[in-house]
Parts: C-alpha cells; sequence; structure tokens
C-alpha cells in the first residue's frame, strides 16, 4: 500500500511538471510546492533532470522539423554561403548568443541559488514577479520574425533566461516576456523561446548525468522515477500543443492572473 502511494505522488510530480514546464508559470516553483504539500524531500537533482529531460524530448518531438530546417540551412550556409540559408544560420548562431548567459550562470551558481531561493516564500514573490511581467506585455504584438533578430534581442532574451534559474521565475514566461517585449511576433518568440530551452536543458543532463549515477536512492525509486518520467513526457506534449494554441491567440494575459493568484495564496497560506 505505501509503495502505491508512492507512485500516485510521483504520478502527481509528473503532472505537475509536465503541465507547468512549457506555460510560464515555472516548473521549479510548482515542484518545490507540490513536494512540500506532499511531505517528498528530493536528495541532489536525479529528479529534476530526469523530468525536464522528459520534457526535453516532448518539445523536441513538437519542434522536430523546426529543428531540422535551422540545422540542415545553417550547415548549407557554412558549406555553400547561399543566402537562401543565412535565416536559418543566423537563427542557429542566435540561439547560441542567447544560451551563454544563462550557461554561465547554471555552471557558476546554480547551487547556491537553489539553496539561497528554493522556499515557498521565494516562489510566491517570483509568481508574483512573473504575473506582472505577463500582464505588462500582454497587448504587444511585435513585427520581427526569425530573420529580424539582432545580437542585441539574443543577449536580452539569454539574460532574462538566466534570471529564471530563481525557483518561481518562468523560464518559458522569462523568455517569451523578453522575446515580446523585444519586438518579436508571438509565433518568432514562442520558437526562439523554447529552441533556447533545448540546449539548456541537453546541458543540464550532461552535467548532472553523474548526479544520476551517484544517486543512494536510485534503486529504491526507480519505478517511481520511472512513473515520473513517462507522465512528464506524455503531459508536456500536451500541455506544449495547448500553450501554441494560447500564443497563437495572445491571451497571455490569463497566465498573469493566475500567478497573482497562486502568488497570493502561498503568502498567505504557506
Amino acid at each position: 500500500m505505501e509503495d502505491i502511494i508512492l507512485w500516485l505522488k510521483y504520478l502527481f510530480l509528473g503532472v505537475v511538471q509536465g503541465a507547468t514546464e512549457p506555460i510560464p508559470v515555472s516548473s521549479s516553483g510548482h515542484l518545490i510546492i507540490a513536494q512540500r504539500l506532499m511531505g517528498i524531500k528530493q536528495n541532489g537533482l536525479s529528479f529534476e533532470i530526469l523530468t525536464n529531460t522528459a520534457s526535453l524530448i516532448a518539445i523536441v518531438f513538437i519542434f522536430r522539423e523546426d529543428i531540422k530546417k535551422l540545422i540542415v540551412g545553417a550547415v548549407q550556409y557554412l558549406r555553400t554561403r547561399d543566402q537562401q540559408y543565412r535565416a536559418e544560420f543566423m537563427f542557429v548562431l542566435y540561439i547560441i548568443i542567447g544560451t551563454i548567459p544563462a550557461a554561465l550562470a547554471a555552471v557558476l551558481f546554480k547551487d547556491r541559488i537553489e539553496e539561497v531561493f528554493a522556499s515557498v516564500h521565494t516562489v510566491s514573490i517570483a509568481l508574483l514577479v512573473t504575473g506582472v511581467a505577463l500582464w505588462l506585455i500582454r497587448n504587444l504584438r511585435g513585427r520581427k520574425r526569425d530573420g529580424d533578430l539582432s545580437t542585441k534581442d539574443a543577449i536580452l532574451v539569454g539574460l532574462a533566461q538566466a534570471v529564471a534559474l530563481i525557483p518561481g521565475i518562468s523560464r518559458s514566461g522569462a523568455t517569451v516576456i523578453a522575446s515580446i517585449a523585444v519586438g518579436m511576433k508571438q509565433e518568432t518568440a514562442l520558437r526562439y523561446s523554447f529552441m533556447l530551452y533545448i540546449p539548456i536543458s541537453l546541458g543540464g543532463l550532461v552535467l548532472g548525468a553523474s548526479d544520476i549515477a551517484n544517486d543512494p536512492n536510485r534503486s529504491e525509486l526507480a519505478i517511481p522515477y520511472l512513473i515520473a518520467f513517462i507522465t512528464t513526457l506524455v503531459v508536456t506534449y500536451f500541455s506544449m500543443r495547448w500553450f501554441m494554441g494560447i500564443m497563437a491567440k495572445g491571451n497571455l494575459k490569463y497566465f498573469s492572473y493566475y500567478c497573482f493568484i497562486a502568488g497570493t495564496l502561498l503568502l498567505i497560506f504557506l
């Protein structure tokens, strides 16, 4: 019976991770809250890495055609310097530039950031901050398409992604907000945001491989981890598809309402 209860808890954690990773409400913040409510304490980063990897697989699958187009175009441009492939090459270059701030911050400060800020109080404040930011950009309709981005845009969005290392600050929210703020169209902002997610998540998987290999609870929690992984994979796919529809309609204000309500309730009750 205890095993079944544990499996259900990790099933729920997978749902939380999968549902919140693509949308601008902070998956890390919601996991902190869910783990506290269910009395689960994670030692190390194994669980976070596994669930992030599940989300990564789902998102790569959704954007597989875009990824293929970018890779082929960038390689062709490097080989031929044909201008018809320049837009894809530059977009890949901006992904690399935009990844650098968060990558450096993660390598240098991630453990310290999580140690200092991993609390429900911090998550509640961060949700309120995210809500304010979403509200401020709710009516913006940019004009920049994939081929109109600049190095400045990439750096600013990359810095926003670095700020999202703080639990409660949504990575997708920070990058989508920054992308729209610098003038990108909704579709471009969404694509650029999640293209930035891919190298960051891959880097986290590589750097965290030793955490998974050395996890003392690996055998004991193998089944719960597997349940959470599969659940996260499936739920992320449907959550991402849903969020793409929301972005197409420009209804980000509803996420700001959610952040205001969730952040306020956490401050009051937790």
